[in-house]
């Protein structure tokens, strides 16, 4: 996935037109981020960077163990990422 551009770097709120800017790494990580809703977005968009290296970290150790995850997901009708 290819990040969107930020425009003037102006913090954006969901509705106003423009999607809320996401941190690079969650573009880098391959998480689906243009799937969310602008609000989703936004809470991305403001993670610390603590917060934001837990997300990442957990994203890491899903996809260790992808195949069991989506084996697990496609039986259970769950999905996360």
């Amino acid at each position: 996935m290819t990040r969107p551009s930020e425009g003037n770097g102006t913090p954006r709120t969901p509705g106003d037109g423009e999607r809320p800017p996401l941190p690079d790494a969650l573009y880098e990580a391959g998480l689906p981020v243009d799937m969310l809703t602008d609000e989703q977005r936004l809470v991305l968009s403001e993670l610390t960077e603590e917060e934001l290296a837990v997300l990442l970290d957990i994203k890491s150790r899903l996809d260790a163990v992808e195949p069991e995850v989506q084996a697990h997901g496609e039986i259970a009708g769950g999905a996360l990422f």
